[in-house]
């Protein structure tokens, strides 16, 4: 018979499936002003991954951010752009073109990337197959990023599903990383859960 309360360790026999807050880090792709302005979903996309940026602060996750040719799409929204370093400038539509993006990760043994922005069938899908097939393990927040039209976007996480991203949301990420109820971090964890 299992006791009430399981123990208070967090690191044992946990799946090789579940994120954490040791292996993980946030790619923020591409959520600029002119491109959020045409995708009709941009509005809960911002909302999602500025909860994950949040979460990510509170618990310790590195995250990196690009941006799509500026000059054309402008910056990254300013309530994104004030919880971020800068964002590097790419003009490859996969983050994998950016020469090393990724380096300080590897250095760190984070091998897991929760990928989130715009837009899903262009520089998320391909960057996400870039990066599945340089060995990394990829999560896609399916609440955090869209298209500008429906069957881009939908098409686009079937092929991400397919190829091996895992497909997950915005709150399942925030439990993960996570991992337990009843401490201080939790707290902060929850009023994001709870927003409305």
């Amino acid at each position: 018979m299992l006791p009430a309360i399981m123990s208070e360790k967090t690191d044992v026999n946990r799946s090789f499936e579940l994120m954490s807050r040791a292996d993980t880090a946030v790619l923020v792709v591409d959520v600029q002003e002119k491109l959020a302005n045409v995708v009709g979903s941009s509005a809960r996309v911002i909302r999602n991954v500025r909860r994950l940026l949040d979460a990510a602060k509170i618990l310790g996750l590195p995250s990196l951010a690009t941006e799509q040719y500026p000059q054309g799409l402008g910056p990254t929204v300013a309530e994104l752009a004030a919880r971020l370093d800068r964002p590097t400038a790419k003009l490859s539509f996969s983050c994998f073109g950016v020469p090393n993006l990724f380096d300080e990760l590897r250095r760190r043994d984070i091998y897991k990337l929760l990928v989130c922005g715009l837009e899903t069938h262009v520089c998320i899908q391909q960057t996400v197959l870039d990066l599945l097939a340089d060995g990394w393990r990829v999560y896609v927040a399916v609440d955090a990023v869209a298209s500008r039209h429906e069957l881009d976007h939908e098409t686009a996480l079937r092929r991400i599903d397919s190829a091996g991203a895992v497909l997950t949301t915005t709150e399942a990420a925030l439990f993960e990383w996570c991992q337990q109820a009843g401490t201080e971090e939790f707290k902060k964890i929850r009023e994001l859960v709870r927003e409305t």
